[in-house]
C-alpha cells in the first residue's frame, strides 16, 4: 500500500476515535469498553491475516517488537481511556498534539538520523500553538480536569516511547504481523485489568441489553477500524517513515475531527478554528522543509 494512502487512513481513523472512546465506555465503564475492543480486535486481525494470506512471524526480533508495542499499547490506552472520562474529547486531541514534541526529543537520543533542527522545532511549536488557538477558549480547569490532563499526557509519553523502541528493534515485519503480535501481548493485560475491577456480570449483562445501540457499534468500530486497520496502517508507516513524522499525525487529527463534526454533526467552524488550522498546516510545512541540525550547545542534542 502507498505510504501516503496509509498515512491518510491513520489520520482519518484517529480523528474518529475520541468519540468512539466516549461512547464505548458509556454503558459498562471504560475498562470493559477497552477490553471488549481489544478482544474483538485480536480475533479480527488473525482472521484478516488469514484472508490476506499474511503469515504472522514470531522470530526473536519480532517478539521483542511485539513486547514493546504491546506494553506501549496497554499503558497508553489504559491511560487515555481513563483520562477521557474527565475531559472533553477536544482536550484529548489537543494534549496528544504534544506527542510529536515528545517523540522528536526521544528520537534525537535513541534513533539514528532523526536529529532535531531549528525548523522542526519551530514547525512543531507552530502546530501546537494552532491547537491552543482552536481549543483555547474551551480550557476551563477543574479538579477532575487535572486528572484527565495528566492521564492523557502520560498516555502520549508512553505512546511516543513505544514507537521509538519498536523502531530501534528493526524487526522488519509487516504491519498486519506487528498488529497481531502487539494485540497478542496487550489483550490479556486489558482483560486482566477488567477482571481485577471485579465486574458484576449480572449487572453487566443487564447494562449491555439496555445500552444505546451506538455503544455496541462504537466498540465494534474501534475493534475493526481503530485496532485492526488503524494499528496495521500505523505500524506500516512506522516501518517506512521517521518516527517524528509519524507522530505529526497527532497534530492533524484534531482539525480533521472538527471538520467531520461540522459536516456530520452540524458543529460550527469559527475564526479561531480557521486560524488554528492555518497555523498547524504552516507548522507541518516548516517541519518538512527543515534540515539544519541544532547547535552543539542544545542540551538534548545527541552526540
Amino acid at each position: 500500500m502507498p505510504i501516503s494512502l496509509a498515512y491518510f487512513g491513520v489520520v482519518l481513523i484517529w480523528s474518529t476515535t475520541p468519540l468512539g472512546i466516549a461512547w464505548s465506555g458509556q454503558a459498562a465503564g471504560f475498562t470493559f469498553g477497552l477490553a471488549g475492543r481489544m478482544v474483538l480486535g485480536l480475533a479480527l486481525i488473525f482472521i484478516f491475516a488469514a484472508m490476506m494470506g499474511k503469515k504472522v512471524v514470531w522470530h526473536k526480533r519480532a517478539r521483542l517488537a511485539y513486547l514493546y508495542g504491546g506494553l506501549g499499547l496497554y499503558g497508553g490506552m489504559e491511560l487515555v481511556y481513563w483520562g477521557a472520562q474527565f475531559i472533553p474529547s477536544g482536550w484529548v486531541s489537543l494534549l496528544f498534539g504534544l506527542t510529536p514534541i515528545i517523540t522528536a526529543i526521544m528520537a534525537s537520543w535513541w534513533l539514528e538520523g532523526e536529529l532535531l533542527t531549528r525548523a522542526r522545532i519551530i514547525g512543531m511549536f507552530l502546530g501546537f500553538i494552532g491547537l491552543l488557538v482552536i481549543f483555547g477558549q474551551s480550557l476551563a480547569w477543574s479538579d477532575a480536569a487535572i486528572f484527565g490532563v495528566c492521564g492523557v499526557l502520560a498516555s502520549g509519553t508512553v505512546h511516543a516511547a513505544s514507537a521509538i523502541w519498536v523502531k530501534r528493534v528493526k524487526a522488519e515485519v509487516s504491519g498486519i504481523s506487528m498488529t497481531a503480535g502487539t494485540l497478542s501481548v496487550a489483550t490479556p493485560l486489558f482483560v486482566l485489568t477488567w477482571l481485577i475491577s471485579q465486574p458484576d456480570f449480572n449487572t453487566l449483562w443487564h447494562t449491555l441489553n439496555t445500552a444505546p445501540s451506538h455503544t455496541v457499534w462504537a466498540i465494534a468500530y474501534l475493534a475493526l477500524f481503530g485496532s485492526v486497520f488503524g494499528f496495521s496502517l500505523y505500524f506500516h508507516i512506522l516501518k517506512h517513515v521517521e518516527a517524528t513524522r509519524v507522530a505529526l499525525i497527532a497534530l492533524m487529527t484534531p482539525v480533521i475531527s472538527l471538520i467531520l463534526g461540522h459536516f456530520l454533526n452540524h458543529e460550527p467552524i469559527t475564526f479561531n478554528i480557521i486560524l488554528g488550522a492555518s497555523l498547524i498546516v504552516s507548522g507541518l510545512a516548516v517541519f518538512e522543509l527543515g534540515d539544519k541540525p541544532l547547535p552543539k550547545w542544545i542540551p538534548f542534542r545527541p552526540n
